[in-house]
């Protein structure tokens, strides 16, 4: 399915988002990924969605990426003697402990023993996502005695945050293992991992995955983003997950990370999505702050691969507008004189490898002549990553034998993918590239297109070749050579 925008759509699924009709619907209007939050559901409700997803993929021929996102180490207080929970007030104090015994105005439970190993006077811990903040004045093994520097209500297991400390905690807790191997058997495409703190947390989620699936992390703590190229350097693909994140700094940090992080996964040539409450006001409304448009600009404008919903496809009452909401401000923004300008000047140096020298004189020729597309054949999608890096003014094309790397293409800022038969000659890398270009509409018998490929055929990392070619099959037939 052809998009008239380059930048992609993930929407998350949920209550309001599981039929076919509806997650047909959501594809139609502009989803290219679907988001399974592992979070909510069984993993039989999780299996149904995949079944449906690769079911709508297969009824529209249209390679559909698959994103499971683990739940990560939840930390959260214990309960509290009072169901409504307390009111803290600023400047008085508060004791958290291991102690399971119902909480009160002076104390509660925070059953993370890891959490006050870590601990050290001066250290600062937020909970309800941040409405309360509390300052450790003096903590042991198993308290911590705090002063309440924002004040508020605090309730039974309202979630708990740690910002200026890295904690002795696996990214992946017992379920997060079990939910890890169940989707990869299942044959999700992307693997989210959430609270990442350090490239051991990443490293540890490859080696269970055995290549099964693409491993993308989350960024949502300033330790993240102090140990960026590191993590970035073992994953595949990147979440600036600005929930988290602006929970645990300063709002007012968010952005410029936003976009240092952005042109950091631009120029390594892997995908990077930007998410959390792009559109939350259309949950309950069917049309967007004007705040909020230019949230979703922002991030196009930055170049960003793709743009996420969350509760507002999952659980709002307009799933399906506002996934149409995304992709009319995709299109407007991308139509937009400056936007190209942004793009361009964004431009990293080209890499070492001769790959990375193909797609470069690719998107050279496809800027300085008259041509439509480029079409890249790529194996493990490396090549279409890097294609997609030079962020060209002409579509990208991404030609593949496997299902699988199509599928996870669909993360991809500008990949339109094709899946192909293997092809074992030039000559039909070039026949395959036209008709895929004409069948799309990007090209007709009087245009040209470029193609990339490599030799030997179907091995990846080969890409040495470069090609104008014309659309018109018979000068293809007469003048290729095989």
């Amino acid at each position: 399915m052809r998009r008239l925008r380059n930048v992609k759509i993930v929407a998350t699924l949920g209550p309001a988002s599981e039929t076919y009709e509806t997650i047909r619907a959501l594809h139609e209007a502009g989803a290219d990924t679907f988001r399974l939050n592992m979070s909510h559901g069984t993993h039989e409700e999780i299996k149904e969605k995949h079944k449906i997803i690769r079911q709508v993929e297969e009824d529209l021929s249209s390679p559909i990426a698959i994103l499971a996102d683990l739940q990560g180490p939840k930390l959260r207080v214990g309960v509290f003697a009072n169901d409504e929970g307390e009111d803290l007030v600023e400047g008085e104090k508060f004791r958290l402990d291991l102690d399971d015994t119902a909480g009160d105005i002076n104390r509660v439970n925070l059953p993370h023993p890891e959490i006050f190993e870590a601990l050290k006077p001066g250290a600062h811990l937020l909970v309800n996502d941040g409405k309360i903040r509390l300052r450790v004045e003096d903590c042991g093994k198993d308290f911590a005695d705090c002063i309440v520097v924002t004040g508020g209500r605090i309730s039974n297991r309202k979630g708990v945050n740690v910002p200026d400390v890295v904690l002795p905690l696996a990214a992946l807790s017992v379920k997060d293992k079990k939910d890890l191997e169940f989707v990869a058997e299942l044959g999700v495409d992307w693997l989210a991992l959430s609270f990442v703190q350090r490239p051991a947390d990443v490293l540890e989620a490859r080696e269970l995955v055995r290549g099964r699936a693409s491993v993308l992390s989350k960024i949502e703590k300033p330790t993240a983003v102090e140990n960026f190229d590191e993590i970035l350097e073992v994953s595949d693909g990147i979440m600036v997950a600005r929930g988290d994140l602006g929970v645990e700094l300063p709002v007012q940090n968010v952005p410029p990370i936003q976009k240092r992080l952005v042109r950091k996964c631009r120029r390594a040539a892997k995908p990077v999505i930007v998410a959390t409450q792009m559109l939350e006001s259309m949950i309950e409304s069917p049309m967007p702050t004007r705040a909020e448009v230019s949230d979703v600009a922002t991030a196009i404008y930055e170049g960003a691969d793709a743009i996420m919903l969350s509760a507002e496809s999952a659980a709002g009452d307009y799933p399906i507008e506002a996934v149409t909401t995304m992709n009319n401000v995709a299109v407007e923004v991308e139509s937009d004189q400056t936007y190209r300008e942004v793009i361009e000047a964004s431009r990293t140096s080209k890499g070492e490898e001769v790959a990375d020298a193909i797609v470069a004189a690719a998107r050279e020729i496809a800027e300085t002549t008259e041509v439509s597309a480029i079409c890249c054949f790529s194996q493990s999608g490396t090549t279409a990553l890097k294609v997609a890096r030079e962020r060209p003014r002409v579509p990208i094309i991404a030609m593949t034998s496997r299902l699988n790397t199509g599928r996870r293409l669909a993360l991809t800022w500008g990949t339109t993918c094709v899946i192909t038969p293997e092809l074992d000659r030039f000559k039909s890398c070039v026949v395959a590239s036209v008709g895929a270009a004409k069948r799309l509409e990007m090209a007709t018998d009087k245009d040209q297109v470029v193609v990339t490929a490599g030799l030997p055929f179907n091995m990846p990392g080969t890409t040495n070749i470069v090609r104008v070619a014309p659309c018109d099959e018979r000068l293809i037939l007469a003048t290729e050579p095989e």
